[in-house]
């Protein structure tokens, strides 16, 4: 494995995106995580998400002097909505000698049955994931490309929290880099939401 893929909406990043990637990276044999900002997820409601140039910039903010965690729109070209399975072959097209292992928490791999083609992705792809409050789930028990992490830590920051706080005019203060703060309240960022 060299490269972790941690797709989401990032609706907003918030730090415990960044405590993740950094625990994975630091417990794992990845080299390198790429925060994927996805568009549009199938499984989510399009019209509750910032534009997606806007919740690049963010990861871009918050991901600021990481040399081994970066920011990917690699999915901005791709038809919409993203099936990842679909992101998955034009990435291996475009990084041939790239190895790929998707990263999620256990709340999504309890619906990973849902996803399009999900049997090619985890045949073909290791699956990094995190532990969740309420999304224990015993889905894909023993199957060799399912890797749990158990040294992760349950991080317990939503961006709907943080949404519900900033449509609320409550401090953010800790839940979210300073870069992204900033760049929330001065350009307004689910203020009305």
């Amino acid at each position: 494995m060299h490269t972790g893929l941690f797709f989401g909406s990032f609706n907003p990043i918030h730090q415990g995106h960044l405590i993740l990637a950094r625990t994975i990276l630091n417990t794992t044999e990845l080299k390198e995580i790429w925060f994927v900002v996805s568009p549009h997820n199938p499984l989510k409601e399009k019209s509750t998400l910032l534009n997606q140039y806007d919740r690049l910039h963010m990861v871009e903010l918050a991901l600021k002097g990481q040399e081994d965690i970066r920011s990917s729109s690699i999915e901005f070209g791709l038809p919409q909505p993203s099936y990842t399975i679909q992101t998955l072959s034009y990435l291996e097209e475009k990084h041939p000698k790239q190895k790929f292992a998707l990263i999620m928490g256990e709340d999504n791999l309890a619906g990973l049955h849902k996803w399009r083609h999900y049997d090619q992705i985890l045949e073909r792809y290791p699956i990094l994931v995190y532990p969740r409050r309420g999304g224990e789930t015993e889905a894909f028990a023993g199957h060799p490309n399912v890797i749990r992490l158990d040294q992760a830590p349950v991080v317990e920051i939503s961006s709907t929290m943080i949404r519900k706080f900033i449509k609320a005019d409550q401090p953010i203060d800790f839940l979210v880099p300073d870069a992204v703060k900033a760049c929330l309240l001065k350009e307004g960022y689910y203020r009305y939401a």
